[in-house]
């Protein structure tokens, strides 16, 4: 991957709270998917964003997949807490997001339809307990037809701690 001279954008959703993780209920203070970001912009020198819903998602695990699953079957695009004005400065965005639905967390729909991404590479990072990238490659396809998608990168939840070299391996492939 070519980022080195390139600007970045590390533009990412993730929950703190309640989270499952190794096939339990664990209280996350910094939530995966942020953890990963924070990693890829200390190697890459890129600009964290974290994108979060203006409706902070509850603490509580059931409640918020009850609240994820809504999203998705109503298809519903929540508000943002605060957006960027305009991304047209970046020339590569990683896209991290957990897998919620079996695709991006709704949260993201909002923001990839907030943005113009043509001319811009995406590169997808995802957290997740066994699911992979689901159906996410395609919606963010549908959503960003002018961006070019580029590898992506999952990375299991409960290993996200330990992903350095996998995150390196990837920034270098």
């Amino acid at each position: 991957m070519d980022y080195q001279g390139k600007k970045c954008l590390i533009a990412y959703f993730s929950h703190a709270g309640m989270n499952y993780v190794s096939g339990k209920i664990v209280n996350l203070k910094v939530g995966n998917t942020e953890q990963a970001a924070k990693m890829i912009g200390r190697m890459t020198g890129g600009d964290l964003f974290h994108i979060r819903a203006a409706a902070v998602y509850p603490h509580d695990y059931r409640e918020t997949v009850t609240i994820a699953q809504k999203e998705w079957k109503d298809r519903i695009r929540p508000a943002l807490a605060r957006d960027l004005d305009d991304i047209s400065a970046y020339d590569i965005v990683f896209l991290g997001y957990p897998n919620w639905c079996g695709t991006i967390p709704m949260a993201m729909w909002t923001f990839l339809e907030n943005h113009d991404f043509s001319e811009k590479t995406i590169y997808p990072f995802c957290t997740h307990e066994g699911s992979g990238v689901g159906r996410s490659l395609e919606d963010i396809h549908a959503l960003c037809p002018k961006a070019e998608l580029g590898t992506p990168l999952t990375i299991l939840g409960s290993t996200v701690q330990d992903a350095e070299d996998d995150i390196r391996r990837w920034l270098k492939g």
